[in-house]
C-alpha cells in the first residue's frame, strides 16, 4: 500500500471570521500564510492550529497538573488531525521585567555568572554573588539598579498653583487620588494658596515633612471614621513609594509616570553595572563581569574563545552556541546588558527565534508571525536561511507573512481573503509560487517600484545638531518641513535614536505613534478606542431622556446575567474552559431595558453592528463624522463599532492608534515602522493617509524598511552603514530619485526594485 502523506487535517474552521474552511498543511515543509490584515490568518494559524495543539499536549498531564497550566477552550472546527507539538513565535514584545536583558533572557547570564566564580580573580565566592539581584551582589548605593533615581521638585510642583488647582503633577499625589485629597482636607496646609505664597515652614513641612525628631500628624478619613496618619512629606513620599519599590507591580503608575517627575543619573559607585564595587575588582583577561556584559557579541565571542583554563573553557563552550546564534541573526550589535523592553518588535523576536534554535527537538511545528517585521531586505535573507535550517531539522514550519521575499521562499502559499473583516475569511489560493495569480499578493509580485520624481518643495527645516543618543556619533541633520520623510537603514543603525529620541528630544510637541500595543481588554471597542462610544450614548440619552450609563455594558445597561461580558465560562473543576453565549443577551452584553430605546430607527445593538463604512452614511454629528473618516482613511472601514480591539490583527492596530492621533493639523507626526503588518495593499492605502496629512500642512516622519514608501516620499534619510557601533552615522540624505545613484544598501534595493523603463 502506497504511504499516506504525512499531513494537518483541519475541517470545517469557524473562529472568528473564518468561513466553515478545509486546509490540508504538508509537514516538513515551509508554509507562508498571507492576505490582507484582517483576512484571518491569525484566525486559522494561532487560534485554531496553535490552540488546539496546545490543548491536545495539556490533555497528557494529570488533572492536578493541568489545574495550574494556561487552559485553551477547544477552537470551532469540526475536525483537527494529525498535529504537532507547536512552538510559537510572536512578535509581541520579549516579557520579563525592567531589569531583563538580552543575556537574562537567553540564559547566558548564568554561564557567565559561573565562568567567572570558577577562573575570575581575586576569586569571590558562588555565582550567584555575581549577579545584581543578590545581597552580597548588588551595589548598595543604588541597590542593583544601576541608576540613582530621585525625584526632581520642581518638575513634581508647579509652585504657581494650590494644591486643589493640581500643584502636585504626578498623578497619584494630586487631588484625583486619595493622598493628594488627604494633603487638601487634613488641615496641615492650606489647599487654595499657591505654593509660593505659603511660609518657608509649610512649604518645608509639605515638601520634605517635619525636622529631624519631630512628627506630624493629621486626621485620614476612612469608612471607620477620622484615624490619625503621620505626614512624611512629599518628596520622602514619593521615594518610599514610588522609587525604592518594583513599578511593575504597581497597577496605576508606569515607570515613565515616575521619570517623568525624576531626575536619574548613572550610580557613581557601580557605574551603572547596579554591582558591588567588590564584585566588580574580579577579571577575566583584564576584563569584569560589568565590561563581559557591556561588550558586543562578536566581541564576547572573541573573549569567551580566548579563555584557556580547562574549567573555563567547558563552561564558555556551553555560551558559545547561544551567543553565535544571534551574531547569525543578525543582531551582532547587541550586548548582553541590553534591556529587553527597549528591542524593537523585530528585534524581540529574533532574539526569540534565537532562544529557539538552540533545542534539538524535532518534529515540531513552529509558528513565526511576520519574522521580518524590522527587517531591511538585505537581512530577510537571514531569516529565510533560518527558517530553511529549521525546516530542515525534520520540523514544519508555518509563517505568516506579508514579505515577498519570504511568500517566494515558500514551500507552499496559502493566501486568506478575498477581503478583510467580514469580506475575509475564505481561502483565496492554496499551491506553489508559480499557480499564484489573480490575488492581492498575485498582484504586489508584479508590482514595480514607483519613485517619486516630483517631491514636494519644503517650508524650511527642522535641525538637529551633533546629536549622540545611543549609537549616533555627533549626528547632525536638516530635515525639511512639510513633507514625507523616510528614515532607513539595518536594524540599529540608529533610526530610532535619530527620530524617537534626537528628534522628539528637541521637539518635544512632536505626535508619536509606536509599536507599542493598546490595552487590550475584552471591553474596549472600536468606538470606545475612538471616543466615539460617548457621543453615541448622549445622543441616546438626548433622544430618550434616558441616563446615558443606560447605553453602555459596563455601567447601567449591563445584562444583569453576565454583567455585560456577553459570555459565561461555566466552572468546571479540571475540565478544559467552555465559553458559551449568555442565554439571557444572546450575546449582545446588553440589558433588554437598554435594548428596548432606539435612536433614529435602531437600537444601541444594531448601531454597533454598523460598519464604519456604514456609521459614515448614518450620523449626522460632526464630531463622530470627523472621527468615523478617520477610521476610513486608514482603511479600517470594514470593521464594526462594536468590534473589540483585543481581536484585532497587529497591523489594525497600529492604523487604530494612528486613527486616533490623526486628529490634529499642522503637526509633526513620528511613525515607528507603520507598514508593520500590512499587506502591499494595505500599505497603499496608508501612504495615502500620508500623502493626505502631508497635503493638510504636517509633516511625517517615518521609519520604515518598506520600499514602496521609501520610493514614495519626498526626502529620505539613511542610517548605517551597519548596526550598534558600526552604525550611528548619516549614509544618504535626499530625494528618492538621487538615492538611486547612491552607493548604500538601501540604494541598492531600490535599484533592484525599479523596473527598466525608470533610470
Amino acid at each position: 500500500m502506497p504511504q499516506e502523506k504525512d499531513e494537518i487535517i483541519l475541517r470545517g474552521l469557524k473562529e472568528n471570521n473564518l468561513k466553515n474552511i478545509d486546509l490540508n498543511l504538508p509537514k516538513e515543509k515551509i508554509i507562508v500564510f498571507t492576505g490582507l490584515s484582517g483576512s484571518g490568518k491569525s484566525s486559522v494559524v494561532f487560534d485554531t492550529l496553535a490552540t488546539e495543539s496546545r490543548r491536545q499536549m495539556t490533555l497528557n498531564y494529570p488533572a492536578y497538573v493541568r489545574y495550574q497550566m494556561p487552559r485553551y477552550e477547544r477552537p470551532q472546527a469540526d475536525l483537527m488531525q494529525n498535529l504537532s507539538p507547536v512552538i510559537v513565535v510572536e512578535q509581541r514584545a520579549a516579557g520579563g521585567n525592567s531589569r531583563s536583558t538580552v543575556g537574562t533572557y537567553m540564559d547566558i547570564d548564568p554561564l557567565i555568572r559561573l565562568l567567572f566564580s570558577r577562573i575570575g580573580q581575586p576569586a569571590i565566592g558562588s555565582a550567584n554573588d555575581f549577579s545584581s539581584q543578590s545581597s552580597f551582589g548588588r551595589c548598595p548605593e543604588c541597590g542593583g539598579f544601576g541608576e540613582v533615581i530621585t525625584p526632581d521638585v520642581n518638575k513634581l510642583v508647579d509652585f504657581d498653583k494650590s494644591l486643589r488647582e493640581y500643584a502636585v503633577r504626578f498623578k497619584p499625589l494630586s487631588p484625583s487620588g486619595w493622598q493628594g485629597n488627604w494633603m487638601m482636607t487634613c488641615g496641615l496646609f492650606d489647599p487654595d494658596k499657591p505654593i509660593k505664597d505659603y511660609s518657608e515652614e509649610d512649604r518645608r513641612l509639605l515638601l520634605y515633612g517635619p525636622r529631624e525628631g519631630e512628627r506630624a500628624y493629621a486626621p485620614f478619613h476612612t469608612k471607620n471614621g477620622p484615624q490619625n496618619a503621620e505626614w512624611d512629606g512629599l518628596l520622602p513620599r514619593f521615594i518610599r513609594v514610588y522609587i525604592n519599590r518594583d513599578i511593575s507591580k504597581l497597577k496605576q503608575v508606569s515607570q515613565e509616570d515616575v521619570l517623568a517627575v525624576s531626575t536619574h543619573s548613572l550610580c557613581p559607585t557601580c557605574q551603572g553595572s547596579g554591582l558591588n564595587p567588590q564584585v566588580l575588582e574580579c577579571r577575566i583577561n583584564g576584563l569584569n563581569i560589568a565590561e563581559y556584559d557591556q561588550l558586543e557579541l562578536p566581541e564576547l565571542l572573541a573573549e569567551l574563545r580566548n579563555i584557556q583554563d580547562p574549567t573555563g573553557e567547558a563552561i564558555a563552550k556551553q555560551a558559545i552556541p547561544y551567543v553565535q546564534q544571534l551574531i547569525d541573526m543578525g543582531l551582532g550589535y547587541l550586548s548582553l546588558s541590553r534591556r529587553v523592553g527597549t528591542l524593537s518588535g523585530g528585534e524581540a523576536q529574533r532574539v526569540k527565534i534565537a532562544r529557539h534554535l538552540g533545542n534539538s527537538l524535532n518534529n515540531l511545528t513552529y509558528i513565526f508571525d511576520e519574522p521580518s517585521a524590522g527587517l531591511h531586505p538585505e537581512e530577510v535573507h537571514l531569516l529565510i536561511q533560518m527558517l530553511k535550517k529549521i525546516k530542515d531539522q525534520h520540523n514544519t514550519v508555518i509563517v505568516i507573512e506579508h514579505d515577498l521575499s519570504v511568500v517566494k521562499a515558500a514551500d507552499e502559499i496559502i493566501e486568506m481573503g478575498p477581503g478583510a473583516g467580514v469580506s475575509g475569511g475564505s481561502v483565496v489560493f492554496q499551491g506553489k509560487l508559480a499557480g499564484l495569480e489573480n490575488s492581492p499578493t498575485a498582484k504586489a509580485l508584479e508590482h514595480q517600484l514607483q519613485i517619486n520624481k516630483k517631491p514636494r518643495d519644503h517650508k524650511g527645516y527642522f535641525s538637529i545638531r551633533d546629536a549622540n543618543h545611543n549609537n549616533l556619533k555627533d549626528v547632525s541633520a536638516d530635515i525639511p518641513k512639510q513633507v514625507l520623510v523616510s528614515v532607513c537603514g539595518v536594524s540599529g543603525s540608529g533610526k530610532s535614536s535619530l527620530i524617537l529620541e534626537a528628534f522628539k528630544g528637541k521637539y518635544p510637541e512632536s505626535i508619536t505613534v509606536g509599536q507599542g500595543g493598546i490595552g487590550i481588554s475584552s471591553r474596549s471597542t472600536m468606538a470606545t478606542y475612538m471616543g466615539i462610544m460617548d457621543d453615541i450614548r448622549a445622543a441616546f440619552s438626548k433622544a430618550t431622556g434616558q441616563p446615558a450609563g443606560l447605553f453602555s455594558f459596563n455601567s447601567l445597561g449591563a445584562c444583569p446575567v453576565c454583567k455585560g461580558k456577553g459570555v459565561l465560562t461555566p466552572e468546571v473543576a479540571f475540565a478544559d474552559p467552555v465559553t458559551i453565549p449568555c442565554e439571557a443577551c444572546g450575546g449582545t452584553r446588553y440589558s433588554d431595558e437598554a435594548l428596548s430605546y432606539r435612536y433614529e430607527g435602531k437600537n444601541i445593538i444594531e448601531i454597533l453592528e454598523l460598519t464604519i463604512d456604514e456609521a459614515a452614511d448614518y450620523f449626522k454629528q460632526q464630531k463622530i463624522l470627523n472621527r468615523v473618516h478617520t477610521l476610513k482613511n486608514v482603511g479600517l472601514g470594514y470593521l464594526t463599532l462594536g468590534q473589540t480591539t483585543s481581536s484585532l490583527s497587529g497591523g489594525e492596530v497600529q492604523r487604530l492608534k494612528l486613527a486616533s492621533q490623526l486628529q490634529k493639523e499642522g503637526q509633526i507626526y513620528l511613525l515607528d515602522e507603520p507598514s508593520l503588518g500590512l499587506h502591499a495593499v494595505d500599505s497603499g492605502k496608508l501612504l495615502d493617509v500620508f500623502q493626505n496629512l502631508v497635503d493638510r500642512g504636517n509633516t511625517v516622519i517615518i521609519i520604515e524598511h518598506n520600499l514602496d514608501l521609501i520610493a514614495a516620499s519626498d526626502w529620505v534619510i539613511e542610517m548605517g552603514p551597519g548596526g550598534g557601533k558600526r552604525g550611528g552615522e548619516i549614509l544618504f540624505e535626499g530625494t528618492p530619485e538621487d538615492m538611486l545613484g547612491a552607493q548604500t544598501v538601501t540604494a541598492k534595493w531600490l535599484r533592484d526594485g525599479v523596473g527598466a523603463d525608470q533610470p
